[in-house]
C-alpha cells in the first residue's frame, strides 16, 4: 500500500472521514458531512461539515507531509463561493506543522482531531 499513492491517498481520506463520523452525533452543533464533487470531478472536497445556519467547514485530506497552497485551491474556491458561510477550510496532512495557506485556510496535521 506504502508503493501505491494513490491507494494511500484512499486510505487516508477514509480513515480521516471515518474519525469525523465518529465525532458528529456528540457535538452540539448538530453537523451533518457531506462530499463535493463537481463538474465531472474537475472540483472536488474531501469532507465537508455543515453546520446550523448553513456554515461550512471545508477539508481535504493530503497523504503528503507538506501541502502548499495548491493543496487549498478547491477550498479557496469554496470559500470565495460561500463568502461569509465558509467558516474555514483545513487541509489535512501527514507531516508535522500547523500553516496558513490563505484567507481561512489552514494546513494542519492529521494528528490534530485528537489534540
Amino acid at each position: 500500500m506504502l508503493r501505491d499513492p494513490d491507494l494511500l491517498g484512499r486510505l487516508i481520506d477514509t480513515f480521516v472521514a471515518e474519525q469525523l463520523r465518529a465525532e458528529l452525533p456528540v457535538s452540539d452543533h448538530q453537523p451533518r458531512m457531506h462530499h463535493l464533487r463537481q463538474e465531472g470531478g474537475r472540483r472536488e472536497i474531501d469532507i465537508l461539515i455543515e453546520l446550523a445556519g448553513h456554515r461550512i467547514i471545508g477539508i481535504e485530506v493530503k497523504a503528503s507531509t507538506g501541502p502548499n497552497r495548491d493543496s487549498g485551491r478547491h477550498l479557496a474556491w469554496l470559500r470565495d463561493e460561500l463568502g461569509d458561510r465558509f467558516v474555514r477550510g483545513l487541509v489535512l496532512h501527514t507531516g508535522r506543522h500547523v500553516y496558513e495557506l490563505g484567507d481561512r485556510i489552514t494546513a494542519a496535521p492529521i494528528c490534530t482531531l485528537w489534540a
